[in-house]
């Protein structure tokens, strides 16, 4: 039996400029090119998986090819737009770089792109993956991306930008997609979830958006699990207990109990979290961004932050606190027994943030010893008087 379903992350993948989630300074400037016909040879495309790399080369083929084009406002329903979005096009030519990474298969597209366009205005290759190509198909396609036909567009994509030759990436318009922020994954699964008929908390979306670290396609993918497990009513208890997380009060209990240095509190947190089968690693990630947040607060309030609960923390405890969080992450990550790692990681982060910078204590000492001679002299006169 067929079945026309199809997963939320291909359903709502976007379709026009319109559509990509946080990414406005690509869309800018590949709109403003198509409008003042400056599209040039080669593109990079450069960022973490999930936030629209090859989503926005497709929509930028696209307006390319359309029937009015090149034309960044572009029909969906136009023909050649359709094709390009059902996959059928034959002038958009998408290959994955993993599975297509010897020199023979780069040779072959090289002497393909000599022939011109069947519909379209321009051929257009879409590279996924780019940095998995050998250095020997790299070398054999850097005369044809240096000097391509008219006709010919490239467009890569990769998560690794640091294994691209220097000679691909000096011939290419290289664009950096960031994170997407939490408030816009949040506010595009509320558009989904109005669509689907699916009802969801505020709570709920904001863990989903906090799991997915800034990758929409990985929130989409979270929200359509959610939905297979509780149907059309999701609560943040739900989303907690599925992917063992840890609410944000529990949180924000666990940085206070840190800034108070109340150890008590801290092994009980911790024997709860474990007991509810609590992923302590991303517990770890989760506090750490938080004291992040209070280390922002105190650098733009004057030094101090109330943000860990009732105890006011300086700029220098706040960092000495995150830092001892980040070099505890391998062995909660790595160790053999992750809950005594973790517990001795918070304990190790309370005793660094009570702990004292060996530079502002001489400071201190130097400005006692420049005063205490000063003190002395006016005694000695008075005696002599």
């Amino acid at each position: 039996m067929s079945s026309s379903y199809q997963v939320i992350a291909r359903k709502w993948r976007p379709q026009t400029f319109a559509d990509v989630v946080g990414q406005d300074h690509v869309v800018r400037t590949l709109k403003n090119a198509i409008a003042r016909n400056r599209i040039a040879h080669a593109y990079l495309f450069v960022g973490p998986r999930g936030t629209g790399k090859t989503s926005t080369a497709r929509i930028f083929a696209k307006a390319l090819n359309c029937t009015d084009g090149p034309n960044a406002e572009f029909d969906v329903k136009d023909p050649v737009v359709q094709a390009i979005t059902d996959g059928s096009s034959l002038d958009v030519i998408e290959i994955d770089g993993a599975s297509n990474n010897s020199v023979e298969q780069i040779r072959d597209l090289r002497d393909d792109v000599r022939y011109a366009p069947s519909q379209g205005k321009f051929k257009v290759y879409i590279i996924d993956e780019v940095h998995m190509l050998s250095n020997q198909a790299f070398n054999a396609l850097l005369k044809t991306l240096e000097e391509p036909p008219e006709h010919v567009k490239f467009v890569f994509a990769t998560t690794d930008v640091q294994k691209v030759l220097p000679t691909i990436l000096s011939r290419c318009q290289r664009f950096d997609l960031k994170p997407i922020p939490a408030e816009l994954i949040v506010g595009r699964l509320q558009q989904i979830a109005a669509e689907e008929k699916i009802k969801v908390t505020p709570e709920a979306l904001a863990c989903i958006a906090r799991m997915a670290d800034g990758g929409l396609r990985d929130a989409q993918s979270i929200f359509d699990q959610m939905i297979s497990f509780c149907g059309a009513e999701i609560s943040e208890p739900d989303v907690l207990d599925v992917y063992g997380l840890v609410s944000a009060e529990k949180v924000a209990a666990l940085a206070g109990a840190l800034a108070a240095g109340d150890h008590q509190q801290l092994i009980a947190i911790v024997d709860e979290c474990d007991a509810a089968g609590r992923d302590l690693v991303r517990l770890l990630t989760d506090l750490q961004a938080h004291v992040r947040v209070a280390l922002l607060d105190a650098i733009a309030y004057g030094g101090t932050t109330q943000l860990l609960g009732n105890t006011p923390m300086s700029t220098e405890q706040v960092t000495r606190l995150l830092d001892a969080l980040r070099e505890g992450e391998g062995g909660v990550k790595l160790g053999l027994a992750e809950k005594i790692n973790f517990e001795v990681t918070l304990l190790k982060a309370v005793e660094a943030s009570r702990a004292r910078a060996i530079d502002s204590l001489i400071k201190e000492l130097t400005a006692i010893a420049e005063l205490a001679p000063a003190s002395d002299e006016s005694g000695d006169e008075k005696k002599n008087d």
